[in-house]
């Protein structure tokens, strides 16, 4: 009696583990097959666990315990591509540290953001060469060719749970003026919709039973393609670019964005009926990277990462008492005020918000701390300007030595006079832009070969700041 039971209990058992293992679901009379995709965007080279968040080890122990992740699982993992110019352990390192952190974690495909170009298109080919798996863009061109470059990949097929999956990707058209237009002037990125119109049909000749556009795009235009993609079929677009956490349903179209920096990630579930050839339904959840608990694989590739940074730039050059959060005016004020410190004899400073990237945490600060801050390879050009251009440049830019707040006066008082020439700085970046006008105002300006970081460092060494003289002394707080 006994022996009979156990095999009962066995067979239970063993029945209970293969119900367990089959990707497929019934729905009516109808057998739906299950693809599980984890999505993140915008990673930013932010491998390392800090500020509440996990990090690249603190995701992965994420994904264990939470999505039965195996590196080499049924799951689908996918990036909307900005993969690495961010804190100083990548960007110091061009890359190369995310390229392998995204290879440990199983990524089966990225978007092509317009950060992937920060340090050339030949680094570009190598990051594509030293990763496992396909950086995707159908709508890059050789301008001269009319050819994909050799670092994208149009589309893929990639077969999960018996399911076949096309993804295509896309680059974000606006790249010409979020990376350095210089970068990438051999490059034509075409728009989307013609893209897409003519990559789907290639696609479902290639046998793709669910497609995805995986593009590194806003909502905005994630919604302006959402009519044409679910007229050709088109299940799900995936974007990034915009750092937001975006879930909806458009034209039947499921949209979503997973927010940025590896803070969180997305996770789609949709549900295949095979015998329709049809999505039923896509379910989304996003999940904040919170864990306490560290994979230590991937922990032990941050570490060595993090040795050979700290070999290069551990350097203590500052102390400040209170973070300095990115996206304020003591930033700001900070970066473009520092610049004088070098270039004592220029009257305005020029930069842009998006060229400083993150906050400057309390305690003590480290080269490594401000590569993080500047990330970008920008040099310093010094120009002459009327006064009637440095106020044009003034409303998109963030500056020192002037103020705008109820007129436009120097730090001495002196009005700026539409017709008096000013000696101004900005960076290389902001001069390459055709939407700035530099470029039109002063077409021989003067190439100082300083980076744009360099004077902050060398400023916050010259003012010794320590626990006893910490930089909040020296923050300027007031609008300009």
């Amino acid at each position: 009696m006994k022996q009979k039971w156990i095999i009962y209990f066995n067979f239970i058992i063993l029945f209970f583990y293969i119900s367990c293992q089959t990707s497929s679901i019934k729905n009516g009379d109808n057998e739906l097959k299950e693809l599980t995709i984890l999505y993140t965007s915008d990673e930013h080279g932010w491998l390392e666990s800090g500020d509440n968040f996990g990090g690249a080890p603190g995701m992965v122990a994420l994904w264990k315990n939470n999505e039965n992740y195996t590196k080499d699982g049924d799951l689908l993992i996918l990036s909307g591509g900005d993969m690495w110019t961010g804190p100083a352990i990548s960007t110091w390192f061009q890359g190369e540290s995310m390229a392998e952190i995204m290879n440990a974690m199983g990524y089966d495909a990225a978007a092509i953001g317009n950060h992937e170009f920060d340090f050339q298109d030949s680094l570009l080919l190598v990051r594509a060469q030293n990763s496992k798996f396909p950086f995707l863009a159908a709508n890059i061109i050789e301008t001269r060719t009319g050819n994909i470059p050799e670092f994208a990949t149009p589309y893929i097929i990639k077969e999960v749970n018996g399911i076949k999956i096309g993804i295509i990707g896309l680059a974000s058209t606006s790249t010409p003026f979020t990376t350095f237009p210089d970068y990438v002037k051999d490059y034509s990125f075409l728009p989307y919709e013609n893209v897409i119109n003519e990559i789907v049909p290639q696609v479902k000749d290639d046998g793709a039973e669910i497609i995805i556009v995986l593009g590194h795009i806003c909502p905005n235009e994630m919604r302006t393609i959402s009519k044409t993609a679910s007229k050709l079929g088109v299940s799900l677009i995936l974007g990034g670019h915009c750092h937001e956490q975006y879930n909806t349903l458009s034209n039947g179209v499921r949209l979503v964005e997973p927010g940025a920096n590896l803070n969180l990630y997305a996770k789609i579930i949709i549900h295949y009926n095979e015998s329709e050839n049809k999505v039923i339904e896509s379910i989304v959840s996003f999940h904040e990277n919170t864990e306490d608990e560290y994979d230590s694989e991937i922990q032990e590739i941050v570490n060595s990462w993090k040795d050979k940074a700290d070999e290069s730039l551990s350097e203590i050059i500052g102390y400040v008492e209170t973070e300095i959060e990115d996206e304020t005016i003591e930033i700001y004020n900070l970066v473009t005020d520092s610049w004088f410190y070098t270039f004592p004899d220029v009257d305005i400073t020029f930069t842009n918000t998006g060229g400083i990237r993150q906050s400057i945490p309390h305690g003590d600060i480290t080269i490594e701390t401000i590569v993080g801050v500047l990330p970008f390879n920008n040099s310093i050009l010094q120009l002459e300007l009327s006064g009637s251009q440095v106020i044009t440049c003034s409303k998109d830019l963030v500056f020192g030595g002037m103020t705008s707040v109820g007129g436009y006066y120097l730090t001495d008082g002196t009005e700026v006079h539409p017709d008096s020439i000013y000696d101004v700085l900005t960076t290389d970046y902001l001069y390459s832009r055709s939407d700035i006008l530099f470029n039109q105002y002063d077409t021989t300006p003067y190439n100082t070969s300083v980076h744009y970081r360099q004077p902050l460092i060398d400023w916050l060494k010259s003012i010794n700041t320590s626990v006893s003289n910490p930089l909040d002394n020296y923050l300027d707080f007031t609008k300009r």
